[in-house]
C-alpha cells in the first residue's frame, strides 16, 4: 500500500497527567480541549494554518493566561485533530489509506486552505488521495471502508464517491490491466513504498470475477453503490454481478445457509434488542442484494435464489422482495431441487412444515414462460412461392428457433413436473397438509408433461399413510389426479393390493394392466371389441406402454371412477359397471346388509393380479357367448 510522509522534525508530544504537550522553550499559551481530552500547545504555528483557530481566539480579548479553545465535535478524535497539529509543528507524519479520511475530514474542520497558507495540509492531502490513493486497488477498498466513519464529511467532501468511481474503474478494466498485492480479502501483508517511487506489486494470475472478494468487505450501503457503478459500465457479464452477489451473500448471511435453525430462533424472539437489530440488518442486507440481482435469466442460480427466498421468509422481508424472486426462481424452476423447494414456514396462521403458498406462486409464475409457437410456419403465398426471397428465408429460420425454444420449454416442464412429484412425496408426510393444497399443487403441472404416474401415486401413496382420518369422498378427490394408464407394472402391482385407495381406483387398475398384459403376452391376437370400445374411451392405445400415451382428454369427475363407455346393453362389462356402482354404495356403507365388509371385498380383489389371463378369458368367452345368441 501506498503512503506519503510529511515533516521533517522528530515527534516531540508527551503526556503529563492526562496532558498532551509539545516539548518547546516557549510556554503554551493555548489549549486545546478535544472530546475530553486536553492539548497545551502554541498559537504561533497552529494560527499560521489553522483559519478556524483564527476567528476562535480572536473572539478572546488578550491576556496574559492561555487561551481555552473547545473543539466539541472534532471528527476524528484525538487521533485526528494530534495529527494535524504535528503538522503544524513539522513534525513528521505517515499518511495512508488507513488515516486519510480523517486527517482530511479534520483539516477541513480546521479550514487548513490554501487561503490561509500555500502548501497546507488540505492541498497535500488532495494531491496525495488523487495521484496515489485512487490508482491503487487495495487503497481504494479501504479508503472506502474508513468512508463509514464519516459519512456526512465523506459524501460533502467526495472522497465516498472518487472511491467507487475509482474501483468501479479498475473492474471494469482488462484484469491484465490491474496491478495487484495480495487480496485484500485474504488480509496478505501488503510492501510498503514511497508514493514518489513505484508501488511493490506482485503480479499474480487473476480471474475475470478476481475482484468479488475484494469488495465483499464492504459494507451494505457501499457495496450496492459499487455494484450499481460497476453495473452501470456495461462491460462486466451478469453472470459476474450474479456470482459477486452469491459471494457477498455468504460472507453476510452465513447462517442463511449452514444453520437454519438459529435464524428460526432469532425470527421467534423479535422483540429482543440485540436480536431484533441482528434480524434488522440482516433483512436490510437481504432486500438490497435482491435489488441487485441482475434481470438476465441465468445470472445466479436457481439455488441461490431459493436460498435466498428461504432467508427472506425467516427475516421476515417486504413481501416485494418474496415476489421477485419467486418470479426469478419460477423463470428458471427447472433447474430446482427438492430440497431447495423445501422452504420452512414461519407464519401464524398455518401449522405446516413448509411454505405451500410460495412455491404455488413460483410455479403459476414457471407456467407463464414459454408460450408454445405455432405448429407449422407460415406459407409464402403467390409469386413469393416460385422465388423465395431473402425475408421468407428470415422467416422459416425465426421459425426453427421457435421450434428449438419450443422444444427447450416442452423439455423443461416434463423436469419440473419430476420436481413436484418428488416435491409432493415430500410434504405429503406432514400430517397439517390440507387436502386441498395437495391437489392443487399437483394440478398445477400440465398433464402432457407427466410421461409417467409413478412418482405421482408414490405421493398420493404416502399422503393417505400420513392421513389415515381421510373420508372417503375426500380419497376419491384425491385419486381423481391420477392416472392409472401412465403407471408402470411395478406401479400397478402395488396399488392393486393398496387397501388405502378407493375401490374405484384398484378395478381401474387392474383392468388396464390386464389388457397390457393380454396384449404383450401375444395369447390373443386382437382384442374383443367391447373392450376396445372401453379402451378408446380412455384414449388407450393396447399396443403401447403406457408412458407415452397422451391424456390431453380428461375425463370428467365422476366419470374418471368408473368404467365407461359400453354402449352395448347386452355386453357383460356393462354389468360389471353396475357391479362398480353397487360397490360404491358400499364405500358409504362400510357394511353391506348381507354382512361383507369393503375389506374383504378389497382382499378377494387384489388376488385377481394372480390371474391375469383367467379373468380376461372369462370375460371373453362370456362376450363370444352373447354374441352367438344375438
Amino acid at each position: 500500500m501506498k503512503f506519503m510522509k510529511l515533516g521533517s522534525r522528530p515527534d516531540t508530544f508527551y503526556t503529563t497527567e492526562a496532558v498532551r504537550s509539545v516539548s518547546s522553550e516557549i510556554s503554551s499559551d493555548l489549549i486545546v480541549q478535544v472530546k475530553g481530552s486536553r492539548y497545551m500547545l502554541h498559537k504561533f504555528p497552529l494560527l499560521s494554518k489553522c483559519l478556524r483557530l483564527q476567528r476562535l481566539c480572536s473572539e478572546f480579548h488578550e491576556s496574559a493566561q492561555p487561551q481555552i479553545v473547545q473543539l466539541p465535535d472534532f471528527p476524528g478524535g484525538v487521533e485526528a485533530f494530534e495529527l494535524c497539529a504535528k503538522f503544524c509543528y513539522g513534525i513528521t507524519i505517515t499518511l495512508s489509506a488507513f488515516n486519510i479520511v480523517s486527517a482530511r475530514c479534520a483539516a477541513e474542520y480546521l479550514q487548513m486552505t490554501e487561503d490561509v497558507e500555500k502548501g497546507n495540509l488540505i492541498y497535500k492531502l488532495e494531491v496525495f488521495f488523487n495521484s496515489c490513493i485512487l490508482h491503487g486497488w487495495k487503497d481504494s477498498i479501504v479508503t472506502l471502508q474508513s468512508t463509514k466513519s464519516f459519512p456526512l464529511w465523506s459524501e460533502d467532501l467526495g472522497i465516498t464517491s472518487r472511491c467507487i468511481e475509482a474501483i468501479a474503474s479498475r473492474v471494469l478494466s482488462h484484469p491484465s490491466k490491474v496491478n495487484l498485492s495480495h487480496s485484500y480479502s485474504r488480509r496478505g501483508r501488503d510492501d510498503l513504498s514511497s508514493c514518489n517511487g513505484t508501488e511493490s506489486l506482485r503480479h499474480r494470475p487473476v480471474s475475470k470475477g478476481w475482484w468479488a472478494e475484494d469488495i465483499a468487505e464492504l459494507g451494505i450501503d457501499l457495496y450496492w453503490r459499487t455494484i450499481i457503478a460497476i453495473k452501470s459500465g456495461g462491460k462486466v457479464p451478469s453472470n459476474l454481478i450474479g456470482d459477486a452477489l452469491k459471494i457477498y451473500a455468504s460472507r453476510w448471511l452465513p447462517n442463511i445457509s449452514k444453520d437454519g435453525t438459529i435464524m428460526k430462533q432469532a425470527a421467534s424472539d423479535p422483540d429482543s434488542d440485540s436480536i431484533g437489530e441482528i434480524t434488522s440488518k440482516h433483512r436490510f442486507l437481504l432486500e438490497s442484494i435482491v435489488s441487485l440481482l441482475p434481470a438476465e435469466k441465468g445470472a445466479v442460480s436457481c439455488s441461490f435464489l431459493l436460498k435466498l427466498l428461504k432467508a427472506a421468509n425467516i427475516l421476515k422481508a417486504s413481501s416485494s422482495s418474496k415476489m421477485e424472486l419467486a418470479r426469478r426462481v419460477g423463470i428458471q424452476l427447472e433447474e430446482a431441487t427438492v430440497n431447495d423447494l423445501l422452504i420452512p414456514s414461519l407464519s401464524y396462521t398455518n401449522d405446516t412444515l413448509y411454505d405451500l403458498d410460495i412455491v404455488m406462486i413460483i410455479l403459476e409464475q414457471f407456467m407463464l414462460q414459454g408460450q408454445s409457437p405455432p405448429t407449422t410456419p407460415p406459407r409464402v403465398k403467390g409469386s413469393f412461392e416460385k422465388r423465395r426471397s431473402r425475408s421468407a428465408e428470415n422467416v422459416d429460420f425465426g421459425f426453427q428457433e421457435s421450434r428449438r425454444s419450443s422444444s427447450a420449454s416442452h423439455s423443461s416442464k416434463l423436469r419440473v413436473a419430476k420436481l413436484v412429484d418428488g416435491y409432493l412425496q415430500e410434504i405429503a408426510r406432514d400430517v397439517n397438509l390440507p387436502l386441498s393444497k395437495m391437489i392443487a399443487l399437483a394440478e398445477a403441472v400440465p398433464d402432457f408433461a407427466r410421461l409417467d404416474h409413478d412418482d405421482l401415486y408414490r405421493a398420493i401413496d404416502i399422503y393417505l399413510k400420513a392421513h389415515p382420518d381421510l373420508s372417503k369422498s375426500e380419497r376419491k378427490r384425491l385419486c381423481r389426479i391420477l392416472d392409472c394408464k401412465k403407471l408402470s407394472v411395478e406401479a400397478c402391482m402395488h396399488a392393486a393390493q393398496n387397501e388405502l385407495l378407493p375401490l374405484r381406483v384398484v378395478v381401474q387398475v387392474l383392468f388396464f394392466e390386464q389388457a397390457r398384459a393380454a396384449m404383450a403376452g401375444g395369447q390373443v391376437t386382437e382384442l374383443p371389441n367391447n373392450i376396445k370400445a372401453l379402451l378408446a374411451t380412455h384414449n388407450v392405445d393396447p399396443s403401447r406402454p403406457p408412458a407415452p400415451l397422451s391424456t390431453t382428454t380428461t375425463v370428467a369427475g365422476e366419470d374418471q371412477w368408473s368404467i365407461s363407455g359400453l354402449k352395448s346393453p347386452k355386453s357383460s362389462l356393462s354389468t360389471l359397471r353396475m357391479k362398480l356402482a353397487e360397490d360404491d354404495d358400499l364405500e358409504e356403507n362400510d357394511i353391506h346388509p348381507d354382512g361383507i365388509g369393503r375389506s374383504s371385498k378389497l382382499k378377494a380383489l387384489c388376488s385377481i393380479p394372480t390371474r391375469p389371463k383367467r379373468m380376461l378369458s372369462k370375460l371373453w368367452s362370456i362376450n363370444r357367448s352373447a354374441s352367438e345368441k344375438n
